[in-house]
């Protein structure tokens, strides 16, 4: 569970609880679950209607402890259950209804129609070209041009790996600011050889006969891949001249 700062909590339109917290410390409190968590992400969330933070007289966003709890079902079930905002939306509205809703998961097309399943337990960590683009909700001819650039590439059986939804998501996002997927091809190539990197270190222990020294590879890259995406953003912020609050 995220651990938020002591301080009341309310609802209204304008924010005069000083115990709110501002969009920087919500920020903070997300990241150290969410390492990827942006203020753009927070506030896209917010255009997308999953929260509504109270706004003070001078319009600045705060956010109660409840803001947050709900920010971090949705990342999490982004991340866990790559279910479309829409659906995490009215899953998280029935919840707070008292309705017992099991959670849902996207399945298998039927009739040209993506159907949504209900399940209990973890999702797979595949999903068919139908799924992803019913999740990252784009039409085909968006990912194939991301497929051209590079950005999302399909496994040799022709599935994704279910970080494409993110990855999908956040190119989405990214056009908003038209910044167009061609633009994106150097972040791909950047990225490709951080991995490699990664890869350099933890290859040894990957070829290890014992189980657990392989699994302590895993780890490991998890890890680095953690570091790595936290310089890249501080290398980011340095060149622009900027700071995330």
């Amino acid at each position: 569970m995220l651990q938020t700062p002591s301080g009341g909590a309310g609802h209204g339109t304008a924010a005069t609880d000083s115990g709110l917290m501002s969009i920087g410390t919500v920020l903070n409190v997300l990241r150290d679950e969410f390492p990827e968590v942006t203020i753009s992400k927070i506030r896209f969330l917010e255009s997308e209607g999953l929260i509504e933070p109270q706004r003070t007289p001078s319009g600045y966003r705060k956010f109660s402890d409840r803001d947050v709890e709900r920010l971090g079902h949705v990342l999490r079930m982004q991340r866990d259950h790559y279910l479309p905002l829409k659906v995490i939306r009215e899953h998280l509205d029935a919840m707070e209804r008292g309705e017992a809703v099991a959670l849902p998961t996207v399945g298998r097309q039927r009739d040209g129609e993506t159907v949504l399943e209900v399940s209990e337990g973890p999702t797979a960590a595949r999903i068919g070209r139908a799924e992803l683009l019913a999740a990252a909700e784009i039409g085909e001819p968006e990912l194939a041009e991301w497929e051209s650039y590079g950005l999302i590439t399909p496994l040799p059986d022709g599935a994704y790996d279910a970080e494409a939804v993110t990855v999908a998501a956040l190119v989405v996002e990214l056009g908003r600011f038209g910044i167009e997927p061609r633009h994106l091809r150097a972040m791909k190539a950047a990225a490709d050889r951080e991995a490699g990197l990664v890869d350099q270190v933890v290859a040894p222990l990957k070829r290890h006969r014992n189980p657990q020294t392989r699994a302590h590879a895993e780890a490991r890259a998890k890890e680095l891949a953690g570091l790595t995406v936290r310089l890249h953003a501080a290398l980011v912020q340095t060149a622009l001249g900027v700071r995330l609050p």
